[in-house]
């Protein structure tokens, strides 16, 4: 880690469609190669299925199923006395988001539906229904932290 002065935040647009920054952190995450007209299309086009299948607005059913998958607690290794401990801290909002962001585009890339649209739309649902592999990757690491609550004593 760099002794040197913080980064700086980078300022990021909202989207324009929606106006939200945090769809426009979504799209970022989703993005390769500086593609970005393309992961604005995939993610449009996955809020096009969501609203067919749902009533409620994609943005609103978004922040819902962002919130259903963001981890309350995480384990971080803390070395003490040449032993590494897997000790559970509370996760800052910021980081949050950006694993919640994380898990929902990685567990979409893994499924089986043809494009990727389908695959963000349906990992979407599951995580506003607290199913799918995100939700479950969210609960893998809170039953890892309660594991290690023995070790919560090592807190900095």
């Amino acid at each position: 880690m760099s002794r040197r002065r913080a980064a700086e935040k980078r300022i990021i647009l909202p989207d324009h469609k929606y106006k939200d920054l945090v769809l426009a952190k979504f799209m970022n995450r989703i993005m390769l190669d500086g593609k970005k007209s393309t992961s604005e299309q995939i993610v449009y086009g996955a809020f096009d299925i969501v609203s067919k299948k749902t009533d409620k607005t994609p943005i609103e059913f978004f922040h819902e199923a962002l919130n259903n998958v963001k981890p309350a607690l995480e384990v971080r290794s803390r070395r003490v006395g040449g032993a590494t401990y897997q000790v559970p801290m509370e996760v800052r909002p910021k980081r949050a988001q950006t694993l919640a962001m994380k898990w929902i585009v990685d567990s979409a890339t893994k499924r089986n539906e043809k494009t990727m649209r389908e695959r963000v739309a349906n990992e979407i649902i599951d995580a506003f229904n607290n199913k799918g592999n995100a939700v479950k990757k969210r609960e893998e690491t809170h039953k890892m932290a309660d594991a290690n609550r023995a070790f919560s004593h090592f807190r900095w």
